[in-house]
């Protein structure tokens, strides 16, 4: 089986996003992103596909998920379920749960690995959350906090963590 990990940014209500646009722009949390999914698996849910700028993002695999099986992305594969894009994964694969909220619920339980960046503030308006971190059921790894500065209006923290 494959690793799965979901990557996301939550403010402190753990708001996700507002009409299928990310919340707040921190470049740093961006270029984590790149970081860590390039070279990977990435799944997500058409909304989140048709959010990004550019269409399927460069030298990852792009999966989508759509329940109309005749749903056409370009530049990703199409499936119409969670556990059969997981079932076309190699067990070698690392997979990255990238949004939305119908995905990250769906997979939340699935998942290895938990690489959240903590936004420490409140978006004005939120209309999709990321479900509550259970810490029963997961233990922070590590912590990685960063001041407010010129680039990111606000603190922030690179929380990972692992199913215990």
């Amino acid at each position: 089986m494959s690793k799965i990990s979901i990557i996301v940014a939550v403010d402190q209500q753990m708001g996700i996003g507002f009409e299928n646009k990310l919340l707040f722009w921190l470049p740093n949390d961006l270029k984590r992103f790149k970081a860590l999914t390039t070279g990977n698996t990435i799944i997500m849910g058409r909304k989140t596909f048709e959010s990004l700028p550019k269409g399927a993002l460069p030298n990852r695999r792009n999966i989508v998920l759509s329940t109309n099986p005749l749903t056409t992305c370009t530049g990703a594969e199409v499936f119409t379920s969670l556990e059969s894009a997981l079932q076309s994964c190699s067990a070698e694969e690392k997979v990255y749960i990238i949004g939305g909220e119908t995905i990250y619920r769906q997979a939340i339980n699935l998942a290895d690995e938990l690489c959240i960046t903590e936004i420490n503030d409140k978006a004005p308006q939120a209309d999709a959350f990321f479900p509550t971190i259970d810490l029963n059921i997961w233990h922070e790894k590590s912590r990685d906090s960063h001041p407010m500065d010129e680039k990111h209006l606000c603190s922030y923290a690179f929380v990972d963590y692992i199913r215990k």
